[in-house]
């Protein structure tokens, strides 16, 4: 969970010819499954498309991820870019200590992934849904971990198979002491 002050500030409304303030307003963000499929719901369009969003896109998808009840709707149009800075740090960041050393297979593919295939994973995958809450990259991470666990075993290539049994004889005849 991220949380972030946004300041106070005050206003003129051209079109109501009055002042208008805003408190001072800490918003709790997570960046979930859960915020993703909100967004979604409203814009009827991939949220992980690496299409650009334009800024009403991204303002919104703010609020989806609060959790913070009772917000003045105003208060969004307050966030400073630094804010936004921070907020998208929080969103790439991987929130997780497991890595992987290739590539993830689904990105040859170009399938479009929307909160409803990573649901679908969750269910074939037996993932509770009160993993939905969690930070989507560290659920994304879980996903793949299930995958290549879950994954049959490759095979060794003849080759492969070749240098090992050629490591392994060596050792054998220097540990005997032998020559073949």
């Amino acid at each position: 969970m991220l949380q972030i002050t946004v300041p106070a500030v005050e206003y003129y409304d051209e079109k109501t010819s009055t002042f208008i303030s805003t408190r001072e307003q800490t918003l709790q963000l997570e960046h979930s499954l859960v915020s993703i499929s909100r967004w979604e719901s409203k814009w009827h369009k991939p949220f992980l498309n690496p299409e650009n969003k334009t800024d009403e896109e991204c303002a919104d998808y703010l609020r989806c991820m609060t959790i913070t009840q009772n917000v003045d709707p105003r208060v969004y149009s307050n966030v400073t870019p630094e804010l936004y800075r921070l907020v998208d740090a929080y969103i790439d960041a991987s929130m997780t200590a497991t890595w992987f050393s290739d590539p993830p297979k689904g990105a040859k593919n170009h399938e479009i992934i929307t909160a409803e295939i990573i649901y679908y994973w969750m269910i074939s995958l037996n993932i509770p849904f009160e993993c939905q809450k969690w930070h989507l990259n560290k659920l994304l991470a879980l996903i793949r971990v299930c995958n290549s666990k879950n994954a049959p075993k490759k095979k060794m290539s003849r080759k492969d198979i070749y240098s090992q049994n050629r490591e392994l004889n060596a050792a054998r005849k220097k540990h005997l002491n032998t020559k073949g």
